[in-house]
């Protein structure tokens, strides 16, 4: 089956009088890494949960490659839950064969699949093990290797990197990064803003079933106004107050952050600054995802007041 997309559109769920998913439109591109982020209760599961079928929306339509996604498509995705998902008395080795012959895959393509997987996470010594007997970060790598065993078109993560030391962390996602090369999309949600934006193509933020923002890290960074640091070590207290249309934001030491209007020209900034004696650095400000999301929350909240 060739690489495909996965697509939201109006996608509506309520438990009661609480709306957990809110008329959400969201598409996922083949060969993409997508990180879902949000805070607890936003309603990242509850749409990993309709996209897989163990829920269903009361309104709104989930689509595979343009059209609606079937039973066949499903039992080809590949599932991470957060709450561990597999049998913790059995052995590590049967459990990924049986799990990969019911989602359909031949006995020696599934015993192939397990054995280069094993070795992939450097399991193969524990085949044999029961799951319990693993460390937390050994369990969160079988279970990884679960939701890969058969050739998934399509893989939705829910936290895969809750709980794991660095090693394991990288290890996971460079094993994502090369399967979304493949050509098939990945989906995750994370707390771990950090690890979202280190390997994410595109980001959603979702807020209260809405999403709130989407796109490449340096989209959602585009939105606000345009900031740069400066040190001018030799200035004086208040240099900057001369200055038409521009604002300190923070201050560390001698290095300033000073937010600029749409009309002001950040050389005059530099002119001022190399007048005060040597500028040590002059440079854009980037906000990290975490600030970014943290705008994203509280610009939704204010036009929901509104």
């Amino acid at each position: 089956m060739a690489a495909a997309g996965l697509e939201l559109r109006g996608v509506r769920k309520t438990y009661g009088s609480l709306v957990a998913v809110n008329d959400l439109d969201m598409a996922v591109r083949p060969g993409e890494v997508f990180g879902f982020v949000g805070s607890n209760g936003a309603g990242k599961t509850t749409t990993m949960r309709i996209v897989l079928g163990t829920l269903i929306p009361d309104r709104g339509d989930v689509l595979w490659d343009g059209s609606p996604i079937g039973f066949e498509v499903r039992r080809r995705i590949g599932y991470m839950p957060e709450e561990r998902g597999l049998y913790p008395k059995m052995r590590i080795g049967e459990q990924l064969m049986y799990l990969a012959e019911l989602h359909g895959a031949t006995r020696a393509a599934a015993s192939g699949a397990v054995t280069r997987l094993l070795e992939r996470f450097q399991l193969k010594e524990r085949v044999r093990d029961e799951l319990q007997k693993l460390s937390h970060g050994n369990q969160q790598r079988v279970q990884l290797a679960a939701a890969l065993v058969f050739d998934p078109l399509m893989l939705v993560l829910d936290e895969p990197f809750a709980g794991l030391d660095p090693e394991a962390l990288d290890s996971m996602s460079d094993v994502l990064r090369e399967r979304a090369q493949s050509g098939i999309p990945v989906i995750f949600s994370s707390h771990q803003l950090d690890v979202v934006e280190r390997i994410c193509d595109r980001v959603g933020i979702i807020q209260k079933g809405r999403l709130v923002a989407c796109g490449t890290i340096d989209e959602l960074r585009g939105g606000g106004p345009k900031q740069i640091w400066v040190d001018a070590p030799a200035a004086p207290q208040g240099w900057t107050g001369t200055l038409r249309g521009a604002r300190v934001v923070r201050s560390d030491g001698s290095r300033v952050l000073i937010e600029l209007d749409a009309s002001t020209d950040d050389q005059e900034v530099l002119r001022a600054a190399l007048a005060t004696g040597p500028v040590r650095e002059f440079g854009p400000y980037l906000p990290s995802l975490l600030d970014v999301f943290r705008e994203a929350m509280i610009e939704s909240t204010d036009s929901v007041a509104s």
